[in-house]
This record gives C-alpha cells, sequence and structure tokens, in this order.
C-alpha cells in the first residue's frame, strides 16, 4: 500500500496509481511502493491521481477559499479527512478540494449542510487544504490599542487547556493564541520572548533562522510572564526567584495537541523565554521519509548500525540539528515486541507506543534512574544526553553489560565523540570497547520549489573558499531567490532536510583506538580516504548537486572550508 502526505491507499487503488506514474513516467515503474513518497513529486502523484479519477488538477486553491462556507462546519473534520469547501460556481454547485477523491467523507459531511447544492470535486494537496483551512480560520489577533488597554492587574487564574483556534474576550489570551497559532502555521521550531533596554519582542526560528522581531508593549512583559506561568500551573512568585525556570504546557491548534517545552532565564533587562513546539504532525520521525529521506548508501549504513547486538551508538551537533528526532526513528524501527526498550529523556518529546518512557525530574534522579533500568531486563536503552562524566559511564556500564545503548552528545564532528568522552574522564580503552558508531547529523535548508533561481556553476571565489575543485565552475546550481516568494515566507527557502556522518567502530578500529595506535582524527581520514561511508561534506555537496539547496545553506551547517577527501 502507499502512504503519501497522511494519506493511506488500499491494495488496489496503489496499484492503480503506480500504473498512472508508470505511463507518465517510464522510470517510475521501477519503484516499488514504499519508495513512491520519496522519488515521486507531490505534483506528479496528486496529478496521477485526479486523472484516475477524471478530475481536474489545482495545485494551489486557498487563495479561493470563502470563509463563510467553513462558518458550519468543523475543521478538525475537513483537516482530517482532507477535503474543504471553497466557493460557489453559479448559485447550485459547491465546490470542494480533496486530496483523497475515494473517500466518501466530503460528500457525506457537506451534502446535509448545503442540501440545495450539487457538490463538484477537484483534487489538490493535502498540504494545499490545511492551508486553505488555516487561511479563513486564523484569528488577526488584537490591536495594538487593545494591547495598549490591558488591565496589567488582571489575571486569569483559569485557563488550563490552552486552545489556540478559539477567539478570547481577554487581550492577553488573545494576544498568546494569536502568537502560537501563528507559530504552528508556518511550522515554527521556537518561539523567542526578549526584554531588552527600551523593546520588548518575540521571533520565530523557522527552518534553523531567526526571522524579524515583533515588539509587544514594554507594559505587558510582566503580564504575559505571568500568563505563561499559569499556562504551566507554576506560581508567578518565582519569576524573580529563581534563575532558570522549565515547563511545559499543551495547546490545542483545531483539536490537534501540541506540547510546548518552556525555558525561561533571567537576563540584565529583564528575562528571555525559549519555547519549543513539539508539534510532531509536521516531522515525518519514519527513516527514510519526509526530512529523514537519507539517500541509499546513508540508509544502508544506517540499518547497518543498527543491526548491532550491544554497544553505544552516539549522535552528536548542535543544538536543533535533528539528534533526538532521529534517534526516535531509530527506535521506532527498533521497536518490536519480543524487544523492552526504556528510554530516560529530559523532558520526553516523542513517546512511541510499545516503549517505556521515563521523565527526568532532576539531574539528582539519574543515577538512581539507570540503576533502576539495569534492574528492568532492558534490551535497549536511550539516555537523552551525555553530559558529564556520570552519565557518559553510566552508559558505558549499560553497554559492557551486553545492552544496546543509544544517546547524544555536542561535538562537531564524528570523530571528536571520541575525544569528548575522553574529557568528560573516561579511559580511551573504556570508549573503544563500548562504542560501536559515532554519527553527526546536520539539518540543511532546502530552496524553495517555486522561486529559486538558476545559477551557473560555482564562482571561483567560493571555489576556492570552500575547497571546491575546477569541476564545479560548469555544474548547474541553484540559490535562493532574494527577498523569496509568498510560499517559503520570502526567505527563498522551505524546509529542511537531515544529513548523516557516520564511522563504525570495528573490532580492528577499537583495537588500535585502545592502543593509541589511532587517533579519532586519523580514523577520520581513513574514513574519508575510503569514501564509501557517509560523509556531510560529501551529503551536502550532494544537495548542491541536485539542485536542493544552495552554497550559503550548505556552508552554515558544515565547515566547507577543508577536505580530507
Amino acid at each position: 500500500m502507499i502512504e503519501f502526505d497522511g494519506i493511506t491507499f488500499n491494495e488496489l487503488i496503489s496499484r492503480r496509481i503506480m500504473g498512472e506514474l508508470a505511463g507518465h513516467d517510464p522510470s517510475y515503474s521501477e519503484l516499488a511502493q514504499d519508495q513512491v513518497p520519496n522519488r515521486v513529486t507531490r505534483y506528479s502523484f496528486m496529478a496521477a491521481i485526479a486523472k484516475i479519477n477524471g478530475l481536474p488538477f489545482f495545485p494551489r486553491v486557498a487563495e479561493f477559499c470563502e470563509a463563510a462556507l467553513h462558518a458550519t462546519c468543523d475543521s478538525t473534520v475537513m483537516t482530517r479527512g482532507f477535503f474543504a469547501p471553497l466557493c460557489l460556481s453559479g448559485s447550485d454547485k459547491l465546490v470542494v478540494a480533496v486530496a483523497n477523491p475515494w473517500s466518501p467523507l466530503p460528500e457525506e459531511y457537506l451534502a446535509p449542510r448545503f442540501p440545495h447544492l450539487e457538490i463538484i470535486k477537484i483534487v489538490t494537496l493535502a498540504t494545499e487544504i490545511s492551508r486553505a483551512i488555516e487561511s479563513v480560520a486564523t484569528n488577526s489577533g488584537p490591536s495594538r490599542s487593545e494591547l495598549e488597554a490591558i488591565d496589567v492587574e488582571d489575571l486569569d487564574d483559569g485557563i488550563h487547556d490552552f486552545d489556540v483556534t478559539t477567539d478570547y474576550a481577554e487581550p492577553m489570551a488573545q494576544l498568546v493564541a494569536t502568537i502560537m497559532a501563528d507559530a504552528v502555521r508556518t511550522r515554527t521550531s521556537d518561539v523567542h520572548f526578549k526584554v531588552e533596554k527600551e523593546t520588548f519582542y518575540y521571533a520565530f526560528r523557522c527552518d534553523g533562522d531567526i526571522g524579524a522581531k515583533v515588539e509587544i508593549p514594554m507594559k505587558l512583559k510582566d503580564r504575559l510572564d505571568a500568563f505563561l506561568l499559569n499556562l504551566m500551573k507554576l506560581p508567578t512568585e518565582i519569576r524573580n526567584t529563581a534563575p532558570g525556570i522549565s515547563g511545559r504546557f499543551t495547546i490545542s491548534y483545531f483539536h490537534r495537541p501540541i506540547d510546548i517545552r518552556y525555558e525561561r532565564h533571567r537576563t540584565y533587562r529583564g528575562y528571555h523565554v525559549t519555547m519549543r513546539l513539539l508539534d510532531k504532525s509536521n516531522i515525518n520521525v519514519t527513516l527514510g521519509k519526509g526530512t529523514l529521506a537519507f539517500d541509499d548508501d546513508t540508509m544502508f549504513a544506517l540499518n547497518k548500525v543498527m543491526k548491532i547486538p550491544a554497544g553505544i551508538i552516539v549522535m552528536s551537533g548542535p543544538t536543533g540539528s535533528g539528534k533526538s528526532t532521529t534517534l526516535n526513528a531509530i527506535l521506532r524501527e527498533l521497536n518490536r515486541p519480543d524487544v523492552n526498550i526504556l528510554t530516560l529523556e529530559n523532558p520526553v518529546e516523542d513517546e512511541v507506543p510499545g516503549i517505556t518512557h521515563c521523565d527526568l525530574k532532576s539531574p539528582k534522579e539519574f543515577k538512581p534512574m539507570i540503576a533502576s533500568f539495569m534492574r528492568s531486563d532492558p534490551d535497549i536503552i536511550l539516555m537523552g544526553e551525555v553530559r558529564d562524566f556520570e552519565s557518559a559511564e553510566l552508559a558505558i556500564e549499560a553497554a559492557v553489560t551486553g545492552h544496546k545503548v543509544l544517546t547524544t552528545i555536542h561535538t562537531a564532528r564524528a570523530s571528536q565523540i571520541i575525544e569528548r568522552f575522553e574529557q568528560l574522564g573516561l579511559e580511551r580503552w573504556k570508549i573503544a570497547q563500548t562504542l560501536k558508531a559515532a554519527c553527526a547529523q546536520r539539518l540543511v535548508k532546502l530552496l524553495c520549489p517555486y522561486c529559486k533561481e538558476p545559477s551557473k556553476g560555482v564562482s571561483e571565489f567560493d571555489r576556492k573558499t570552500f575547497s571546491l575543485d575546477d569541476s564545479w565552475a560548469d555544474i548547474p546550481v541553484f540559490t535562493a531567490k532574494n527577498g523569496g516568494c509568498a510560499e517559503c515566507r520570502n526567505t527563498g527557502y522551505n524546509g529542511r532536510t537531515a544529513i548523516l556522518e557516520i564511522i563504525p567502530i570495528t573490532p580492528k578500529i577499537s583495537d588500535l583506538l585502545a592502543k593509541g595506535e589511532m587517533t579519532p582524527y586519523e580514523l577520520e581520514l581513513k574514513v574519508a580516504e575510503e569514501g564509501v561511508l557517509p560523509s556531510l561534506r560529501r551529503s551536502g555537496l550532494r544537495l548542491l548537486r541536485d539542485g536542493k539547496t544552495d552554497l550559503l545553506a550548505v556552508s552554515k551547517v558544515i565547515d566547507m572550508t577543508y577536505t580530507d577527501d
């Protein structure tokens, strides 16, 4: 069966789709059904669906959506059913956008609500249907004058389940709801609130970059701070006594729950709040799909690593590089009824059915929790992060006793994982004995497919700067359009994809490392010379060659100024 953009098609329909795709492009005939989401564009796939059903295909429909038609409809039903009424055609026809023409739900749901209208279906993208629903449902939020009129002494203590798609009479609730709804809609990863000398503002981090500042009246900073603490049911008096405050709360976006991880620390002028949106609906955590659509070589190396029966698999990279997402995807692959998987995280970001997740409340709980884990008959243990000597030593102890341990650490390159463990106080031979794979990951921004601009090769200056050979002078590449377009929120980029570097620690390499006959850097050079295993540099250049990203985006996450190849 084919699963595409959240819609699963049965075997009969899947075969018809494969036949239509092969007729459109003979190369598609060689694809297996599970390869379709990664190898076929959304436009080709949805055009094939439209043709099979004899319906027109319109990739852009959100702009034609009439808000009045949604007044009697439940946005949750439409979102889950992948349909939305768009507009009237004449006086007796209702045009409805669908992503799954075989589903009877649009007719069953809309016919009673529009009894005198004939339903005319058109096919569009699932993402376009969501955009259509959101375009007419999003509240514009309070005006500046309304914000200025907020009573800063007024405090509503009754908000527990915060629905950001509801209209609130209280302006502060409406302000926060509008900000969070905008954040979800624009696929923001983090929302920052900052107090500076004369300004108080918020900004979104999208696709790895922090966007424009949006100012808020300074007098609202304490009121907003108290409102957010209230969402987490924390007492407001702690805000001036605690140097750092951590918490969590949940928002509802069109009845879809989204966890928010809250972190606040004191600053010279006030405070800095960072709220991370753990919206898994926008992140495909399946290996080989969506954000984790690695190339065939990377998938082969990763599958080989997952076959290791015991030892430590470490994923490194800076904050926000998707390390935890990849490890959770690996856990999903390893999750079987005959395997006992335990995780120790702070906080738990992605709950997987069949896996026992444990939330670390404080650093003091770490050692007793791991000790308890070891007595709980685990096969696989996920430790959120190695931060100090104690956590590193316990990870190695678990691996020595025959467990598979997955964890993360902060280093720039995969080979530096070994050095980082040594810096934490562990002996080289212990590391070499238990470490089975050192991995490094980055998230590279993808060019907007609607406005990216072609460029004839890489300039001589950039070739010298980024250690590229002269063949790149004639290789056609693409760059982000300055100012972008409406589809990419005027950034020139749309989404990110993960690239991975893997250094396996074989028994031979383990022996050389333990005896001091090979340094971690020499191991990195050896792997680079062989040119078989995936590296960050080669993967980044592959994306550049394929026209999916540009040199600026690659060089922003990978040190391209040197090469070991």
